[in-house]
């Protein structure tokens, strides 16, 4: 076994490039040794050096950080280094926990949007919804991505995974009185947990729901079946009417698979 090592063996030997091995020495971290011609040569403590810097670079540490536990290791730092790792260890696995439920939850959302019967009105009892909106007139689907975007990044530390949120939007009244459909006047969204700040709640209650699949032109033709419906049963609604998004341009970019819930709050 060698005694030394060129840069370039060190590099390709622990996957660490170059310029990232030469950063380290301008750090006072590494201090390889000079042959006659002026080429660096790593010995077995800089290996010792860099498995610990790329262990704890896995971890997010800092060089600073790295720098100030290898200039002064000792067992008690060691244990104290150890901890901090442990620690972050189980910040990670409770945010891929997380993760995880978000993705199972998505999964099975997608799965059961996929069986459920377009077209078909039925009332559902529906529990009080936490909500976060922006209230903003919208008259194009581009504009409502856009709207969407700055929704979540007003609630980023709320929202933190935009692909699996529930997305709502509430239409414009009075254009759709006016027989002009796909207008909006705000967006929304649904809160996982009740707790959680919000700034309106969609009532508990009786809600009549219709399901539509394909594109947004189609909502003020969709809404009218909704009113004709609750005229014949006697209903009366004590809301206004808005979309819930089930299947979007988020999991498709297939305008026919889109999957648009309208709801209206009954009396």
């Amino acid at each position: 076994m060698k005694d030394y090592y060129k840069i370039n063996e060190i590099s390709k030997l622990y996957g660490i490039g170059v310029d990232s091995l030469r950063y380290y020495e301008r750090l006072g971290i590494l201090k390889p040794r000079r042959d006659t011609n002026g080429y660096r040569l790593y010995d077995l403590k800089d290996m010792y050096k860099l498995t610990v810097i790329r262990d704890l670079r896995k971890l997010d540490f800092s060089m600073s950080q790295i720098k100030e536990f290898l200039d002064g290791q000792c067992t008690d730092n060691t244990l104290t280094l150890l901890c901090r790792e442990q620690a972050l260890l189980d910040e990670q696995m409770a945010e891929i926990i997380r993760r995880k439920r978000l993705i199972e939850k998505r999964i099975a959302s997608l799965k059961r949007a996929q069986q459920v019967r377009a077209g078909e009105i039925i009332l559902k009892k529906l529990p009080e919804r936490h909500c976060v909106r922006i209230e903003q007139y919208i008259t194009r689907d581009e504009e409502m991505d856009f709207v969407i975007r700055k929704l979540h990044k007003k609630y980023e530390d709320k929202v933190q995974d935009l692909g699996t949120q529930t997305v709502g939007a509430f239409f414009s009244v009075p254009d759709m009185k006016r027989g002009i459909a796909n207008r909006y006047e705000s967006v929304f969204f649904v809160m996982e947990e009740n707790g959680e700040e919000s700034d309106f709640v969609l009532p508990s209650g009786t809600y009549a729901a219709l399901c539509y699949r394909g594109g947004y032109a189609q909502n003020g033709d969709r809404v009218r079946e909704l009113y004709e419906y609750l005229e014949r049963e006697e209903r009366t609604a004590e809301g206004s009417p808005f979309e819930i998004y089930r299947i979007d341009n988020r999991d498709t970019i297939r305008e026919e698979e889109f999957l648009t819930e309208i709801q209206i709050l009954l009396r």
